[in-house]
């Protein structure tokens, strides 16, 4: 029998230059606990585009529900308005408070070295390089990882990252923050920032900016303890 609430849903919200693909190692356990386990498709068009697209999602849904979000995908859960909403996981993501852009916590503090220059082509989509790929996005995963990173890559609208947001759900929800002390692309600093604004329950980790891919347990056990304590019958 399952520890939790009947219908008890995990959605997981990918980040940019990804796709549902990227939470793969993580759909499987958390299925086997008993819990609902989707991967919400944003269209990383807007902002507000994408918190509608994840509104639409959760509704599809029927008992409560655990958001967890890997990068740029932090500020779409906390623009979630179901009451249903229980609680909130940050994989290596970024959170801005009301007011705030997604640019604002992203270039908080100086980029690491290797972390790539990303700039809009005419369309304004913003596209990760190879370089990127390689050196920043997942830079401790296999070189098979990494040629699927790239060739599934989604591209991120500027708009995205300019939107002010609006009040968050961490402030009314609890929330869990993983740390990821190797991330190049989300200053380690800015991320320990967010989460003890936050007030989250914090790990800290050895981990890139995708540990998602390149340590599926420690996102797994974070997703899991945040479901034993907020989606339980």
């Amino acid at each position: 029998m399952s520890l939790f609430a009947k219908n008890a849903a995990v959605i997981l919200v990918h980040g940019a230059w990804a796709d549902g693909s990227s939470w793969s190692q993580v759909v499987i356990p958390l299925s086997k606990e008993g819990l609902n386990v989707i991967c919400a498709p944003i269209p990383l068009t807007s902002l507000a585009e994408d918190i509608a697209t994840l509104n639409r999602v959760i509704s599809r849904t029927q008992g409560p529900v655990l958001l967890a979000a890997h990068a740029y995908a932090g500020a779409v859960i906390a623009g979630a308005t179901n009451d249903r909403v229980k609680s909130l996981v940050y994989v290596a993501a970024l959170a801005p408070d009301e007011g705030e852009t997604v640019a604002d916590v992203f270039y908080k503090e100086p980029p690491h070295p290797q972390a790539p220059q990303l700039q809009p082509d005419g369309d304004g989509l913003i596209w990760m390089t190879h370089e990127g790929f390689q050196n920043a996005f997942t830079q401790n995963s296999s070189k098979e990882i990494k040629a699927l990173s790239e060739a599934v890559q989604r591209p991120l609208s500027v708009r995205c990252i300019q939107e002010r947001v609006p009040k968050p759900a961490w402030k009314s929800r609890p929330s869990w923050f993983l740390i990821a002390t190797e991330d190049r692309m989300i200053n380690p600093k800015t991320q320990q920032f967010m989460a003890e604004r936050m007030g989250a329950k914090i790990r800290v980790r050895p981990v890139d900016h995708t540990p998602l891919l390149t340590a599926p347990d420690e996102v797994v056990d974070m997703i899991r303890e945040a479901a034993r304590e907020t989606l339980t019958s």
